[in-house]
């Protein structure tokens, strides 16, 4: 048998030839991805996630994002980068970075900032992930594309393959750093965001609502910046000990901005929370404004909603459903697309009528290739409809493993030919919330100015948070508080 251990010399001599210079240490470290290939990796990346989440259509937004980021990118360690950065449409409170420069915030957490200052903190811990390429060491996890919550849920290795496939960028991912890289972020952000003017300490005050947003939430997904850690206090003293360090270091100025009132009028008007006009959930059915469709949704499944695609999970994990739209200008040809796209073989294709639409339902096995004995073999089966309105086919897929798939196939069905013209008023004309700006006739407490816009009293802890102020602070006449509305 042939010795397939590596030499040490050759060992020796593949980590020299990948050594590097970190552009923020100027320390020598083994890194596996090259430059060029991180920026490959960013540009890859962003179509995929502007198209699975959307861009926030507010242009002043946009420009207010890209104008920092730029300006920021210009002093940070890697100024040669093209950073590009955007707001996506997403009521998740998370920002993010791929390689290359490439740095996302969500709507959600673009409404819980309560500054300039705050925005500009977490800005510079983002871009501090870019230039000290911890995205580059962390290349074995994956950037976009990972199996969301309904793959998680699935219990079937072949089920999880088709899953795979069909929950791609079904959560807002991101990833995960550790405890240096974490630290050394926090560090950079509180340089970078000092350097454009800002007040870095409002970034350690900004932890604090992300805080309290999780307690509430009872979950700790919130960004990875405080999911990584277990002790949020802590970071929160050792960001105000950074941003005073900074301070003496740089001759204690005067002039830092935290510029409240700015940043709370910039973001009068934004989307709040789930938008309905993409589609929701209410009891057990799917509507959909815009495109006036409805369909039943099974009950106790869990379910998550993007811009391009809707999916449920059966709470045992078994079995999963999706609609999307599909490709094609006919019946025909969106199935040749889905079978294609997914490795189907149909069979005993049927022309049937749901609810007044033409449509087109077939079984399909998911044919994969044995790895041991090189045969074909079914992966999951499925039961596809797909649906025209117009120029619109949708696809609506049900899959569960073969031995499973009979016991699931009712509910596949019922679901499918559930779907019907929405007519309804009250659904067609939902409106999300909106952010609405404040201004204050009277000194109070945040409690009582928040009774006085309109907040009930089951939303007061939550709009607290969204203020971050405790409730019982007292605010001064003339200040601007945030509250929501239609």
């Amino acid at each position: 048998m042939m010795n397939r251990t590596l030499p040490l010399a050759a060992v020796t001599l593949l980590l020299a030839s990948a050594c590097s210079t970190n552009p923020v240490t100027g320390k020598k470290e083994v890194m596996l991805v090259s430059k060029g290939q991180e920026l490959a990796m960013g540009q890859q990346s962003d179509p995929a996630v502007t198209a699975q989440f959307g861009l926030y259509p507010d242009p002043k937004l946009q420009k207010f994002i890209n104008d920092k980021g730029k300006a920021m990118g210009a002093i940070s360690h890697r100024p040669e980068l093209a950073y590009q950065f955007r707001v996506v449409d997403s009521p998740v409170i998370n920002a993010f970075a791929v390689p290359g420069g490439y740095v996302y915030f969500t709507r959600g957490i673009m409404a819980h900032f309560n500054s300039e200052a705050q925005f500009a903190g977490v800005l510079g811990h983002e871009i501090g992930h870019v230039t000290a390429r911890h995205s580059a060491k962390q290349q074995t996890n994956a950037i976009i594309g990972q199996v969301g919550l309904m793959g998680a849920m699935i219990a079937s290795p072949r089920l999880a393959q088709f899953g795979e496939q069909a929950t791609q960028g079904m959560q807002l991912l991101f990833l995960k750093f550790g405890r240096d890289d974490e630290s050394q972020s926090d560090e950079l952000g509180v340089a970078y965001s000092s350097k454009i003017g800002y007040d870095a300490s409002q970034m350690a005050d900004f932890f604090r609502t992300l805080e309290r947003e999780q307690a509430k939430s009872g979950t700790p997904a919130i960004p990875d910046f405080l999911s990584t850690h277990p002790n949020p206090a802590d970071r929160y003293n050792r960001v105000h000990e950074l941003a005073d360090q900074w301070k003496q270091q740089n001759g204690n100025p005067t002039t830092l901005k935290i510029n409240r009132d700015q940043y709370l009028r910039l973001i009068d008007g934004l989307v709040y929370g789930e938008d309905p006009r993409q589609g929701f959930v209410e009891n057990n059915a799917f509507y959909h404004p815009e495109l006036k469709f409805r369909f039943p949704v099974p009950a106790g499944w869990k379910h998550q909603n993007t811009p391009q695609q809707f999916q449920m999970a059966d709470p045992a994990g078994k079995a999963l459903m999706m609609l999307a739209l599909a490709p094609g200008a006919s019946l025909d040809e969106a199935a040749q697309a889905l079978a294609k796209q997914f490795s189907l073989q149909p069979t005993d294709p049927r022309r049937v009528s749901v609810n007044g639409f033409p449509a087109l339902t077939f079984v399909a096995d998911q044919v994969q290739q044995d790895p041991q004995t090189g045969q074909t073999v079914a992966g999951v089966r499925t039961l596809v409809y797909l649906i025209q309105d117009g120029k619109t086919i949708y696809a609506l897929v049900g899959a569960a493993a073969p031995a499973d798939f009979p016991g699931y196939q009712p509910t596949f069905s019922s679901t499918m030919e559930g779907f019907a013209r929405l007519t309804d008023p009250d659904k067609l004309n939902r409106q999300p919330e909106h952010l609405r700006i404040k201004t204050l006739k009277l000194r109070s407490s945040l409690s009582q100015a928040l009774k006085t816009n309109g907040v009930p009293e089951k939303r007061l802890e939550e709009m607290s948070i969204l203020n971050g102020m405790p409730l019982n602070e007292q605010v001064n006449a003339g200040s601007l508080i945030k509250v929501v509305g239609k």
